[in-house]
């Protein structure tokens, strides 16, 4: 199937809540991506909007750790998005196969994720849905950043709640703040990198229950158990800052920055802040 008379369709990768990805080539420039088709028809204005604005968002973002967006638009009836085509897994298709993951790598997933996040940040962007299966690892494991469908802009006083009245996002992940009704922040969107983080180490999230309402008091009220106690060989600078990204509230975190320097630079294992030292010529 040729979709916009350019882009030919491989092979399904997923469905998700809003459209079916595909491996698609593009045949103009005759390289591989992945093209996401709206699924019905585009008549839904809320649903078409949403994907658009999916679109537009991640079009903002340049970065190695964002999934790129190449094109938008209209074709038989249906909205597509063509985006990067990163070949390899999610980090939960990663996370289903190992049970758990080393803190070595869990440490690459942290920084690489934080640093896409953190440009998003700086655009003023709240993603609203980090979880494992959003992040995306190629065959050399670096990890992208994926779908902004339920991305908002952090002034946008719509940003905690859908039009229902539903909070947006996965329980397993969510910050307390928005377990409240309150709007999502760039300190949201650390926590649920740090849920998702503590789930890559210990093979479980922080806090699970029976029915998402009991996982969101928890969110709100409990305080996470720290890995080492259930086994995890990590080092105490790394448990502390995953503890302090999952912290109750938002300004006690740290930032997507902080966290992207602090695990990129080595400093989750312990190792002295590097010194940069300036030559004097004499």
């Amino acid at each position: 199937m040729l979709v916009a008379d350019r882009y030919r369709l491989e092979s399904a990768i997923g469905r998700g809540a809003m459209g079916e990805v595909w491996h698609a080539t593009d045949e103009v420039l005759g390289r591989p991506v992945a093209l996401k088709l709206l699924l019905g028809d585009d008549s839904d204005a809320q649903t078409a909007a949403r994907f658009r604005l999916e679109g537009q968002t991640a079009a903002r973002l340049s970065h190695p750790h964002v999934v790129g967006v190449f094109d938008f638009g209209s074709w038989d009836g249906r909205f597509y998005l063509v985006m990067e085509y990163v070949a390899g897994h999610s980090l939960a298709q990663e996370l289903a196969g190992a049970g758990a993951l080393p803190p070595e790598r869990v440490a690459v997933v942290a920084a690489h994720t934080a640093a896409g996040l953190a440009l998003a940040h700086r655009q003023g962007i709240v993603h609203r849905d980090i979880k494992p299966g959003n992040l995306l690892s190629d065959a050399d494991g670096t990890v992208k950043l994926g779908d902004f469908g339920i991305a908002r802009f952090v002034d946008d006083p719509a940003a905690a709640l859908t039009t229902a009245g539903q909070i947006v996002g996965t329980s397993l992940y969510l910050a307390p703040e928005r377990a409240l009704g309150r709007p999502a922040g760039p300190g949201s969107d650390v926590y649920s990198l740090g849920c998702v983080l503590y789930q890559l180490l210990t093979g479980r999230p922080p806090f699970h229950a029976d029915n998402s309402t009991a996982i969101l008091y928890q969110h709100i009220d409990t305080d996470p158990v720290p890995p080492s106690t259930l086994g995890v060989p990590l080092t105490p600078d790394f448990e502390r800052r995953l503890l302090a990204m999952l912290a109750k509230r938002p300004e006690e975190r740290p930032t997507a920055q902080e966290t992207a320097d602090f695990f990129s630079t080595g400093a989750w294992r312990g190792a002295p802040a590097p010194v940069f030292l300036s030559l004097i010529h004499i």
